[in-house]
């Protein structure tokens, strides 16, 4: 068994040493139309990162032939499949510029957009590449307008649009849970503006008809009229937005609390007037 373990590994060693002698044979050739056949040779075996090695080296010899939108094009596409998003959206948005009227446009462009979605982070990070592939790739949709790549397209701007609805909601959710109610009644209607559409919106309102609620009965008596106030408007708000919300039972409880509130209060004032 051992005898075999050992000739395995030197068979092993034997074939990577010849590779790398193999390797090092096409990359010092001078025949650089032989060099972009083993390039293309290695593209199709799906050995990206030595493809992508020697389509560099020949960059400046193909420059201005016709080989060159080719070569381009398949460099650009080492790194995509190489996961290096960056570098590859940089070379699809190089090859744009070099070929704006090529036949392959369509799909470099999509392909560009595509890689800042490939790009957008954990919700808990920064989403400065969420929001750029928005904007790509409704760009894309506005320059390609009759293509087949606009479902996907338009799937990936709900996809990303759903993502930082999600991180907003976290960061409003944040100042309601650390008891900052009035940032999180602010945080909460910001983002029923921003995300109109949203099949949780009448959750939101409910966040902010609590959020306001808690934020009166915290403040000092001679604010907590108008808070209260602010409460029962934005219950009524909520009750002409969502009349079928099964959240609107909720809402009401919290408008018939702040109502009862403000008749305590002008009450307990009254009385203080008759006694002076």
């Amino acid at each position: 068994m051992r005898l075999v373990k050992t000739v395995l590994a030197a068979l092993v060693l034997l074939i990577a040493v010849t590779s790398c002698t193999n390797y090092n044979k096409i990359y010092k050739s001078k025949d650089y139309e032989y060099k972009l056949r083993m390039a293309d040779s290695f593209y199709a075996k799906k050995r990206y990162k030595v493809a992508q090695q020697l389509y560099e080296e020949l960059f400046p010899v193909f420059k201005g032939t016709v080989k060159f939108e080719e070569l381009y094009y398949k460099d650009a596409y080492c790194f995509y499949y190489m996961k290096d998003y960056p570098q590859a959206q940089a070379l699809f948005k190089g090859f744009l510029e070099v070929f704006p009227n090529s036949t392959k446009a369509e799909e470099v462009d999509y392909l560009h957009a595509f890689c800042f979605y490939k790009q957008s982070p954990k919700l808990e990070l920064e989403q400065v590449n969420t929001t750029k592939a928005i904007g790509m790739m409704q760009t894309f949709i506005n320059t390609h307008p009759g293509s087949e790549r606009n479902k996907e397209a338009i799937d990936i701007i709900d996809k990303c649009r759903i993502k930082l609805e999600q991180k907003e909601y976290r960061s409003a959710e944040l100042y309601y849970n650390l008891g900052q109610y009035r940032a999180a009644g602010l945080a909460f209607a910001n983002l029923m503006t921003n995300y109109p559409e949203s099949t949780k919106g009448d959750e939101y309102k409910l966040k902010i008809v609590k959020s306001y609620y808690k934020f009166a009965k915290l403040s000092f008596e001679d604010k907590q009229i108008e808070r209260y106030e602010k409460v029962i408007t934005e219950y009524q708000d909520f009750a002409d937005r969502f009349p079928e919300s099964k959240l609107l039972k909720e809402a009401e409880s919290y408008n018939n609390l702040s109502q009862n509130h403000i008749k305590d209060i002008k009450n307990e004032q009254a009385t203080s007037s008759v006694n002076r």
